[in-house]
């Protein structure tokens, strides 16, 4: 165990010291995921803006390049996926199809409906720019071992399931 007292351990002390009586052990756990939620952002958003996309583009074109070809999927299963309201997925796609990242197109399974599907630019945009997302993560994790992130990831999808279960947004 390292003696670095970092900014949430130097606020504990002070509840500790103040309230003795509370047992504040969650708040620093809550209060680090939330400092470092706040990083994790800032590095995404960086590598995003390179490629002039914002973390909601990215997840659309994102999540169209990881469903296979053909690279398309029905406005409902992009909703599905990325979890956002049909008027929120529908300013994304409009604005992606401006941008020439993305095609509406007649569903060929349902000539009723439309399918959304990568652009040969927006292939080559994503590919790119996830490849930049995944080094960028690594350098982010880099100070952890493997086994570490193995422990922490099995601890966080614990934490989620708990926090699913019991209904937390």
């Amino acid at each position: 165990m390292t003696s670095f007292m970092d900014k949430v351990d130097r606020i504990l002390a002070q509840w500790r010291r103040e309230r003795p009586d509370l047992d504040v052990t969650q708040m620093g756990v809550i209060g680090r995921v939330g400092r470092l939620r706040n990083q994790l952002s800032a590095a995404h958003e960086r590598v995003f803006k390179k490629y002039d996309l914002s973390p909601a583009s990215f997840d659309v074109l994102a999540t169209l390049r990881r469903s296979g070809p053909p690279y398309a999927l029905s406005p409902s299963e992009l909703i599905d996926w990325t979890m956002v309201t049909s008027g929120t997925m529908t300013n994304r796609l409009d604005k992606l199809e401006k941008a020439g990242l993305v095609t509406r197109k007649r569903n060929p399974d349902d000539g009723r409906g439309f399918v959304i599907a990568l652009t040969d630019q927006g292939f080559k945009l994503i590919d790119a720019a996830v490849t930049d997302h995944v080094a960028n993560q690594h350098r982010m994790v880099e100070g952890l071992s493997r086994e570490e992130l193995r422990q922490l990831d099995g601890l966080l999808r614990k934490w989620m399931k708990t926090l699913d279960q019991n209904g937390a947004d």
